[in-house]
């Protein structure tokens, strides 16, 4: 089928962003904490089983100690620690700023790899000034937050969260990429991920006493567990699994990642109908050009 890659992608970006919408409505009942817990948990059991029938293994053991450790430290900083960020974000400034404060990652793995020694371009460097300034323009517009029963409102701590998810992603996608060096199957390397951030948040819970608290919010909350439900398998498994289709079936890898980053763009109209948020044309319009800095951050970077 013609475009298979690319429509893979679009879907994918549409995925991610109704992940985001179970994550938020979680989010009235839980904890970022609790969400990213049983998220985790929901989507490390689907990875084991996805693995198992599409390469014949639940965990790739026989990988070199050198990727695991890789892969093991990407899912700590990008899922367990990032990602906690991030939805502490949503419940915070919402998913719509959420997300788009999530897309500056590709801005931060441009200079990441630039102290690495990797060489910044003046277009790649105008990618980075156009995105920052478009979610800089969203960000402080007073509209955003001018209503004091609005459900979400931009605060310096809603965005320090959003910040350090967007750091976190881009740390833990640099660290899959050298992991997944000379050919090492992604879909493998993402469930060794999963495996790292599935044991850091449990650990964690039980050293601090919240194993009985986790199981008890999702028995006196169920309708929200169900929430994390749809968010985990929109997000972690489906959406994951088809980003992965999408890079391999596209000729362009930026082509893929752009159509891929557009789930600020498809917030827009969720973030109006669905959580009711107020916004005009400026936003619109800044949001278009956050992402047109990505876009080229993302095409020159090839």
């Amino acid at each position: 089928m013609a475009y298979i890659g690319e429509i893979s992608a679009l879907v994918t970006g549409l995925f991610w962003s109704f992940s985001a919408i179970g994550f938020t409505m979680a989010g009235k009942d839980y904890s970022s904490t609790i969400i990213n817990r049983i998220r985790i948990t929901l989507a490390f059991l689907a990875l084991l089983l996805i693995n198992y029938f599409s390469l014949g293994l639940a965990l790739p053991i026989h990988a070199e100690a050198d990727r695991w450790g890789f892969f093991l430290l990407s899912g700590i900083l990008g899922y367990a620690l990032g990602d906690h960020f991030l939805f502490s974000s949503y419940q915070i400034v919402g998913p719509r700023i959420g997300l788009l404060l999530l897309s500056l990652h590709p801005v931060f793995s441009t200079i990441i790899a630039w102290f690495m020694g990797e060489t910044l371009t003046w277009i790649q460097f105008s990618g980075v000034v156009i995105t920052v300034v478009g979610i800089g323009w969203v960000v402080l517009l007073k509209s955003n937050s001018q209503l004091e029963d609005e459900q979400f409102k931009i605060t310096k701590k809603g965005v320090i969260y959003g910040l350090l998810a967007a750091i976190g992603q881009s740390t833990g996608l640099i660290l899959s990429k050298l992991g997944m060096a000379d050919g090492f199957p992604a879909v493998a390397g993402n469930v060794i991920r999963m495996l790292a951030a599935f044991l850091f948040l449990w650990i964690a819970a039980f050293l601090g006493k919240e194993v009985v608290i986790t199981f008890r919010s999702i028995l006196q909350k169920p309708k929200s567990f169900l929430w994390v439900f749809f968010g985990s398998m929109m997000g972690p498994v489906i959406g994951v699994s088809l980003s992965l289709y999408a890079v391999q079936n596209t000729r362009e890898v930026a082509v893929a990642s752009t159509l891929m980053g557009l789930s600020p763009i498809f917030m827009l109209p969720i973030s109006y109908y669905v959580f009711h948020e107020r916004f005009g044309w400026k936003v619109v319009i800044g949001t278009v050009i956050a992402l047109a800095g990505v876009t080229i951050l993302l095409v020159f970077k090839q």
